[in-house]
């Protein structure tokens, strides 16, 4: 696949790592000499520099024979031109675009992206998509992450193993004897910065993070088998009135009236702004590494802090301090995942990183076969994907035990005919049947292959 990517930036460059990875032929526009510098040092992709919106350089990226173009620069304006050009000028046939002002997004102006108007295909809001993974990580105590997939029917959920975790040193074929009644699959292991896709042998370790899938109403049953059975937060304080700690707010508070939410802001006008547009929050104008504001926003009686401004340091450092002074649980929003790696182990719950949930929200869009939702996981070590089975697949129609699926592959659930099944060895996949498939990064073009029909079928 032909792809132009506009934008070198954190996501930008990413995105092209990412597809450069998988063999893909792509072409990086930024006008930053700097950060093409870095992605001609570092990937193997050709990299220009200039306005990715200006037609002469798009025509010079390739963008006739072009088969998607990716804009995610520092600027809406410049995105949302970029997607015009390419599809008026090049007939470019997808075309992806980051947007971040809400103003943009409100659902009265939903006609002016359409293909009449301005044509772009994918409208992707890094802000939605990070606050939309906090709320996840919120609803499930003591789950480093939470995908939801088939309508929130299956959940595939992160965990920590922590020293008190009942079943460490067990292998893993024998928590269905130890549990008959829990429907899950462990289907990934993270074990000192290594993913493993487990067999039946593995045995869980303590500091293990492992990714099971579950039927919903199995989720709480499950964490409490791995040792955690935490109580979900009411009483929250959000460090950070921009867009990402806005929306988060307004999500939270139109979910549920319970919920009762104090946003700490440093900037005194968007304080006053977010003050002014969530009634039903109370917000404090200050700094979120003062003892003194953190006291004010009652801290010692607050069950979760969400720090979501766009600095990664005072993010960790101010989950740290409210930990410190009693709060029990901390989700930060990270932008340099080199700190994500760092954050289980200072003692904050979760992250949520904006490249990882921007990027998946893009490469669902690329995967071939009958593939309709995905996450990348494990900063892009793995992918969990929601797939239609195809007539003429090796899947389907055979025992999973004769199907033979190659290592770095596991099935984690599978709905049939409205039923939700736990695969076994004797689990048949029929045509029509969503699967949940977790898989290692290099095994991914094998998944899109398993769920595309073949040539020799027709």
């Amino acid at each position: 696949m032909k792809v132009i990517v506009c934008g070198a930036g954190q996501v930008g460059y990413n995105i092209a790592r990412h597809l450069a990875h998988e063999q893909n032929d792509v072409t990086v526009i930024d006008r930053s000499e700097e950060l093409i510098n870095k992605v001609r040092n570092s990937l193997d992709v050709h990299a220009l520099v200039g306005y990715a919106s200006y037609p002469d350089l798009l025509e010079s990226a390739g963008a006739e024979d072009a088969d998607m173009i990716i804009a995610v620069t520092l600027f809406d304006e410049v995105n949302m031109v970029a997607c015009q050009v390419a599809h008026s000028l090049f007939n470019v046939p997808t075309k992806i675009a980051r947007i971040r002002a809400q103003n943009y997004l409100d659902p009265q102006w939903q006609l002016l992206f359409s293909r009449e108007h301005m044509p772009i295909d994918v409208i992707i809001s890094p802000e939605i998509e990070v606050a939309k993974a906090a709320i996840n990580r919120l609803e499930v105590p003591g789950a480093t992450d939470m995908i939801r997939f088939a309508d929130d029917r299956i959940r595939v959920v992160g965990v920590k193993l922590e020293d008190d975790c009942p079943v460490v040193d067990t292998p893993l074929r024998q928590l269905t004897e130890l549990f008959p009644d829990l429907n899950i699959v462990v289907c990934g292991i993270l074990r000192n910065g290594k993913l493993i896709v487990p067999s039946g042998d593995d045995h869980l370790l303590v500091g293990d993070n492992i990714y099971i899938a579950s039927e919903k109403s199995h989720v709480p049953r499950a964490l409490s088998v791995f040792g955690h059975e935490e109580e979900e937060a009411r009483n929250l304080i959000i460090v950070g009135g921009g867009n990402v700690g806005t929306f988060l707010s307004e999500q939270l508070l139109e979910s549920d009236n319970k919920f009762q939410i104090k946003i700490i802001e440093r900037d005194e006008k968007r304080a006053f702004n977010v003050a002014e547009k969530l009634s039903k929050a109370v917000v404090l104008h200050g700094d979120a590494l003062d003892m003194e504001i953190l006291k004010e926003a009652n801290i010692y009686g607050t069950e979760s802090i969400v720090s979501v401004t766009n600095d990664d340091k005072v993010n960790i450092l101010s989950a740290l301090l409210a930990k410190q002074m009693g709060c029990k649980s901390a989700i930060t929003l990270i932008n340099d995942h080199s700190f994500g790696d760092l954050t289980g182990s200072v003692g904050i719950d979760a992250f949520v990183d904006p490249r990882q949930t921007t990027v998946s929200s893009i490469l669902k869009h690329m995967r071939r076969g009958r593939i309709s939702s995905l996450q990348s996981l494990a900063g892009g070590e793995a992918e969990v994907m929601e797939a239609v089975a195809v007539e003429g697949s090796s899947l389907v129609g055979k025992p999973l035990r004769d199907v033979k699926l190659p290592t770095g592959i596991i099935i984690g659930s599978i709905i049939h005919d409205g039923d939700i099944i736990v695969p076994k060895g004797k689990t048949i996949i029929n045509a029509g049947d969503t699967v949940i498939v977790f898989t290692c990064a290099d095994m991914i073009k094998k998944v899109e292959e398993l769920f595309s029909v073949r040539l020799e079928y027709f």
